[in-house]
């Protein structure tokens, strides 16, 4: 066993979940100021034979939601937006399947009830091309207009939580409207620079640097995902950063460095619970289903990544993989030791 004063991590326990799946990325433990745990496997660019480092850099897929979700309430507070503010006055005339009643807290807190160019009610084979328009197309917020529309809303405003890539797009509409600027460059200004976020960005997915992770389709072979997403990630996921950069990114958020103390405890407070998940959400942040544990996740082509966050001892557990499934296996070992902080 590996132990601090706050968490204690079973090493056998994780090599299996390492040997359990092909395991490709990287596994931090970190409380406070000291790091409990650090690892790092696999290969960051197979071509090449690149090893993963405790510096290289992974795609999060939808973990990166919380970004957006944090840009919005910078507006929010700035008196530029309003919770209850409908979106449809922004929209216009774009998206008219998009009920007037949804408002800002509703795209947040995945209660719209607009439909989602991405099902995830769906048993999605990530080696598909799901993308109805050429992904290089697929520049800023704006550019997604023409895969959002069309699609039929679920349920009524405000009914029922269900997930849904189409409203964090929608907010980054918001956001790029509202500014009068390119979404990345909001986001980026907003809660990356306050967070002193330096390893973390949106790059396009055709211009990925050295110390960048390259996302596989498959556990063995070259693909590539660059052709399965979008070439620059948008509102809804796909930002890329490094463990180091997670960690220091919740001790920012829990500080009320990015958004005020207050706005924190709003956007961590539960809202839903989500049974298939055993998850509850807030607004822009998975939460424990029980204990004051905040969560980040997500999963994509050649992308599977998992942060959990313990305020009361500034405990983050996060681990970040170069393929979909990857990151599970380990996810779940550290699900169990980041839990028993609750216990003891």
């Amino acid at each position: 066993m590996s132990t601090t004063e706050s968490i204690i991590i079973d090493e056998r326990a994780l090599q299996a979940a390492f040997d359990e799946e092909p395991f490709s990325g990287i596994v931090r433990v970190d409380s406070g100021d000291l790091s409990v745990w650090r690892s790092a496997h696999g290969m960051a660019d197979r071509a090449s034979e690149r090893p993963v480092s405790e510096s290289t850099r992974f795609a999060i897929a939808s973990g990166s939601k919380a970004f957006t979700a944090l840009a919005i309430m910078r507006l929010v507070e700035d008196g530029r937006l309003a919770l209850d503010t409908a979106v449809r006055g922004v929209l216009g005339d774009d998206l008219p399947l998009i009920d007037d009643a949804v408002t800002v807290e509703h795209l947040l807190g995945h209660t719209s009830g607009i439909g989602d160019y991405i099902d995830e009610d769906d048993d999605l084979d990530v080696s598909e091309f799901f993308l109805g328009v050429p992904v290089h197309t697929l520049t800023t917020a704006e550019a997604f207009l023409p895969l959002l529309d069309g699609i039929p809303p679920k349920a009524a405003p405000g009914e029922t939580f269900a997930y849904c890539n189409s409203g964090y797009v929608v907010l980054a509409i918001v956001l790029e409207r509202v500014t009068g600027r390119v979404f990345h460059e909001v986001v980026h200004d907003l809660v990356l620079v306050p967070a002193g976020l330096v390893d973390t960005s949106f790059p396009r997915t055709d211009e990925l640097d050295g110390n960048h992770a390259r996302g596989y389709v498959f556990d063995d072979g070259l693909r590539v995902n660059t052709l399965h997403l979008p070439v620059r990630a948008n509102g809804d996921g796909g930002a890329s950063t490094t463990a180091a950069d997670v960690h220091r990114f919740w001790r920012a958020f829990s500080a009320g460095r990015i958004v005020s103390p207050e706005t924190v405890a709003l956007m961590t407070a539960p809202r839903s619970f989500v049974e298939d998940e055993e998850m509850r959400y807030g607004l822009g942040f998975w939460l424990n289903e029980t204990g004051p544990g905040v969560v980040l996740e997500g999963c994509d082509v050649g992308s599977s990544f998992r942060s959990v966050h313990h305020p009361p001892t500034a405990t983050t557990a996060t681990v970040m993989s170069n393929t979909a499934d990857g990151a599970w296996p380990v996810a779940r070992v550290l699900a169990d030791a980041m839990a028993q902080l609750d216990e003891r």
